[in-house]
């Protein structure tokens, strides 16, 4: 649509009635065409159809394409390198620097790209803890982008509390301006830039709109440990006793399945911080991998996309019936859906739970060795916690391809944590000490061989694994000892076949497990020495031992 379209706009009426006093123009926004203020679902799908951002589908759902990117793009990520923060961020890989000078060269820029526009806000926020909430403003160019951040994020009550909303801090985000990595010293045209010193961050040249809360989270993965909160890359939920559960992992691994249990009432699927009064949710909706969704295995998430108010990225569906074909991967891998949490059926809507009793750990395994469920010392929790291994699934960042990969994502969530690895693993453990939790290594990945020989662990099976566990069924049954990674495995579980429990088992050669085993134990070690230092003996000695 043309920047400059004289015609009327489907909510341009009600644009300002939901405007906070707090004007953009703190935020160095002026000579704005037209402010969509904080506009709920219907308004943003017409004005998002007014625009040709993308197309209602059967049922109701909102499709749309995010162009180049459909994944995040973890290597254009930088953090602002200012006196507030240098010391305490964990620099290198996934936290690079940007210089200030840089940084309110490129704000400047897009502050003049904006102008003459129209741009959407959502005033929202982050954290249902109400002695941890973060109050937050998305601003962007496309109406899409506000419906996507008003689905993940908490409204505030009433017309006055939007008026009265002061954001604490601010996400800008233009898709269709470029940087110039000649002038601006970024590594292409996309950028994701935070500047703590701020309290702004600013996005461009993708539109992949997992980017914003992904930035949110990393602004309270900074925030809440200068609290003593944990913030954790984790779904959580709660059974019918109250024992709360967590459930760390990578995208792919099976956070947001697992959390989605009839059984238990779902916290939260994404992010988390865990405070004095238990597991909070840091969102207000969930941003799930939608590829290949069944009605058997995953019939909550899969009814979602059929939802109104449901945002779908890069799925494909049929150009005259509207229908949905969730299979099709021509575009990505990676497609998605974001949704309001409360369309979960048993979510618990205060997204509050109390301590949680049971960690979980999702590792997915492409070398096929590890068992499928293993429960873990403290200091083996720690070990791995920091070790954070598993496999980057197709898709979910730019550049992988179809195979997994693998790797080891320190707190299982290396790409948004802003302190020392350190700083996590500390606060886990004291809070799984003083709460008495007990830690699962659960491996959602692959038996019977690696990736492309053996065949990926089915849910059913996982299900079935976690329900013992969470339930306490395990605590009656016997246990090995692994030999490689010394934790304890269940040797058996009603519903399991018992060869799935011993992995060697479904193995066509012992000898080629073996190999296979102690070449990943010689990855685990060598990739541990970057965090060796400083850390405790007796959680470096939980790693485990090479096969002789």
């Amino acid at each position: 649509m043309s920047d400059h379209l004289s015609a009327a706009t489907p909510a341009q009426r009600e644009a300002a009635r939901a405007a906070s006093v707090f004007g953009l123009e703190n935020h160095g926004l002026s000579h704005l065409r037209r402010i969509y203020w904080n506009l709920p679902e219907p308004a943003l799908y017409e004005e998002a159809v007014f625009r040709r951002e993308g197309h209602i589908a059967a049922d109701g759902p909102f499709v749309v394409g995010t162009g180049k990117h459909t994944a995040r793009a973890a290597p254009d990520k930088f953090v602002t390198r200012e006196a507030t923060s240098e010391d305490r961020v964990w620099w290198g890989e996934h936290n690079r620097p940007f210089t200030p000078p840089n940084f309110s060269a490129l704000l400047s820029r897009m502050q003049a790209y904006l102008q003459g526009r129209d741009v959407f806000v959502q005033d929202c926020y982050a954290g249902a803890d109400p002695d941890h909430r973060l109050p937050v403003r998305i601003i962007t160019e496309k109406a899409w982008h506000s419906l996507f951040a008003r689905t993940m994020f908490a409204k505030p009550r009433n017309l006055d509390a939007y008026r009265k909303h002061v954001p604490e801090f601010t996400v800008i985000c233009a898709p269709d301006f470029h940087a110039s990595p000649l002038i601006d010293s970024t590594r292409t045209q996309t950028f994701i830039i935070v500047n703590f010193a701020a309290r702004i961050a600013i996005i461009g040249g993708s539109a992949y709109a997992g980017e914003i809360k992904k930035t949110i989270f990393t602004v309270l993965n900074y925030l809440l440990p200068l609290d003593g909160v944990m913030s954790m890359h984790c779904s959580a939920n709660v059974g019918p006793d109250g024992d709360a559960a967590i459930f760390f992992g990578l995208s792919g691994t099976g956070k947001t399945t697992l959390s989605a249990d009839p059984a238990r009432r779902l916290i939260g699927d994404d992010e988390h911080g865990w405070s004095e009064s238990g597991v909070f949710n840091i969102e207000d909706g969930c941003y799930a991998k939608v590829i290949r969704l069944s009605p058997e295995a995953e019939p909550q998430i899969h009814a979602c996309t059929r939802r109104f108010g449901t945002v779908l990225e890069n799925v494909t569906i049929d150009p005259l019936t509207r229908r949905l074909d969730l299979n099709d991967a021509s575009v990505t891998e990676n497609t998605r859906g974001a949704y309001p949490l409360h369309f979960i059926d048993n979510a618990l809507l205060e997204r509050m739970g109390g301590h949680p009793s049971n960690v979980i750990f999702l590792t997915c395994d492409a070398s096929g060795v590890m068992p499928p469920i293993s429960r873990l010392t403290p200091e083996q929790a720690m070990y791995h916690f920091i070790s954070g291994y598993t496999s980057k699934i197709a898709g979910t960042e730019v550049g992988l391809g179809t195979e997994p990969e693998i790797t080891f994502s320190t707190c299982f969530g290396a790409p948004f944590m802003v302190h020392r690895p350190h700083v996590y693993a500390e606060l886990l453990r004291a809070k799984m000490l003083r709460h008495g939790a007990t830690c699962w290594l659960v491996n959602t990945g692959w038996t019977g061989g690696p990736f492309g020989v053996g065949k990926r662990i089915s849910i059913r099976h996982t299900r079935t694994l976690l329900d013992a566990a969470l339930g306490g069924k395990l605590e009656h049954v016997p246990f090995r000892k692994d030999a490689v990674f010394g934790f304890d495995v269940p040797q058996e579980c009603a519903g399991v076949p018992a060869e799935l429990l011993d992995p060697a088992g479904t193995w066509p050669s012992r000898r080629e497990y073996d190999a296979k085993y102690d070449a990943l134990a010689a990855r685990f070690i060598e990739n541990f020495k970057l965090f060796a230092e400083g850390c405790p003996r007796e959680v470096i000695a939980a790693g485990p031992t090479r096969i002789r």
